[in-house]
């Protein structure tokens, strides 16, 4: 079905854009967007001259009713706190899930026993057509908890028609993040082939980007900027959306994309369903959840105190500027044949530690940052995730949003600029005896600490 949408006239905003950036101390401070006046170009849609195609909602079936002391006993085990009105019983069990065989069959497909925490939430509040913010850390398995609802969103809607947009909108912070939401979920809805997805980020041709939405797709994975772009260039409109996904909210906002997020969302009906994920909640976060959904139930899976998993050994050194890289041969020659990320700030600092290391150690040395070609991170992880004993250099930026787990050593050659993504950092090493060493200059303020020698012990 076509649509003719009168947009209302209004001065065209040119210039740079602004944002906030949390820095170290915690809070978000004013920064200039480096994006400019993308999304000059979309005005305010006047929604009184749409034709709204009227949707479907509320598909929940509750199966088996538990007790409530039986619920209690496993939220208590699995930490998940609850902050909502009317909320549905948890499903436990794959079976209380009312869906078609094509995808209980996916869930058969992919060995999947039962689903996770996070899943065991969402389903249910999701197909009451409720609104959500899921603070869950990555590799919750938060994608389906919000793909699934999505399926079952749109095959009670009524069929796309040409000209049409997408009916379910997933943001991303960055290409990876989006690259592996579209991978989990076609994985998951492969035997539902009628499902049309794709998946919109930049560093790529926008040729095949634009065919795939003007073809028509019911799924659309992008990041704010494509999208932006898209929209502009008219190749799909966001008018049949009534499941909107934002994924990872927390580096959206401290990446500078709150701007276009809002006017993303200023492109969709406000009738739709709102779902939000995020590692952390701090207020930015909130203040979006109050202006973006209604009457949304907040689900914290995991403490709420933001702590580092107590098992991994973190190890710190001091040493002197020009001695750093060669601790880091030293440390990396220590730990012998594992799996290695090695953080740093700067693309420049990135490559010169890749050069310096492969010529010093006799191993798979890798390097990705963001000017890195789309082709080139995408082999560069996939090498990463396939070799055991492969050292990665990754700027935080490169790194935010990738679905890394079970890494053996984390160094951390410069700090983050905040506790929440060192906390990050920690939560990639997954096993008994991983390990997180950080390199420190002998005189440096971490977090408002002053670093000294007595800093220079095992914790």
């Amino acid at each position: 079905m076509s649509y003719t949408a009168t947009h209302s006239n209004g001065d065209t905003y040119r210039g740079r854009d602004s944002y906030s950036r949390r820095n170290g101390d915690g809070h978000y401070h004013h920064r200039t967007d480096r994006m400019g006046g993308l999304g000059a170009n979309l005005h305010s849609i006047d929604w009184n001259a749409v034709q709204q195609v009227a949707s479907q909602w509320n598909f929940y079936k509750p199966q088996l009713q538990r007790s409530e002391s039986e619920i209690a006993e496993w939220l208590q085990k699995h930490h998940i706190t609850i902050y909502g009105e009317r909320v549905p019983q948890p499903m436990l069990e794959f079976s209380d899930l009312v869906a078609p065989d094509a995808i209980h069959q996916g869930f058969h497909d992919a060995a999947f026993t039962a689903p996770t925490p996070i899943q065991s939430i969402a389903w249910p509040i999701l197909l009451n057509s409720r609104d959500i913010v899921g603070v869950a850390r990555t590799g919750s398995g938060k994608t389906l908890a919000f793909m699934i609802p999505a399926a079952l969103h749109i095959m009670a809607q009524p069929p796309l028609h040409p000209g049409d947009g997408p009916i379910v909108l997933v943001l991303a912070p960055t290409r990876e993040l989006a690259m592996q939401i579209e991978m989990e979920s076609k994985k998951a809805l492969a035997r539902i082939p009628s499902l049309l997805s794709t998946c919109i980020y930049g560093g790529t041709p926008k040729g095949p980007q634009l065919h795939a939405l003007r073809a028509g797709v019911h799924i659309c994975i992008a990041t704010p900027g494509r999208l932006i772009d898209m929209l502009e260039m008219r190749a799909t409109n966001l008018l049949r959306v009534t499941y909107l996904v934002l994924d990872e909210a927390d580096r959206m906002l401290d990446m500078g994309f709150e701007d276009q997020v809002r006017k993303i969302c200023s492109q969709i009906r406000t009738d739709r369903q709102t779902l939000m994920f995020s590692a952390t909640w701090p207020v930015e976060i909130r203040n979006l959840a109050a202006t973006f959904q209604r009457d949304f139930i907040r689900v914290h899976v995991g403490s709420e105190e933001l702590t580092a998993n107590k098992d991994v050994r973190q190890h710190v050194m001091l040493v002197e500027p020009m001695y750093k890289e060669q601790k880091l041969v030293e440390v990396l020659q220590q730990v012998g044949p594992r799996r290695v990320l090695v953080f740093v700030k700067t693309k420049r600092t990135a490559d010169a530690l890749y050069s310096r290391l492969k010529h010093a150690l006799r191993r798979t040395v890798l390097v990705i940052h963001g000017d890195k070609e789309q082709s080139s991170r995408d082999y560069v992880l996939q090498r990463f995730r396939s070799d055991e004993t492969a050292i990665m250099v990754a700027t935080d930026v490169a790194a935010r949003g990738l679905d890394i787990k079970d890494l053996d050593v984390v160094v951390n050659v410069d700090l983050p600029t905040g506790i929440e993504d060192y906390v990050h950092r920690i939560g990639m090493l997954g096993r008994s005896k991983a390990l997180l060493v950080c390199l420190l200059l002998w005189r440096v303020r971490v977090w408002g600490v002053r670093a000294t020698p007595a800093y220079t012990t095992d914790k």
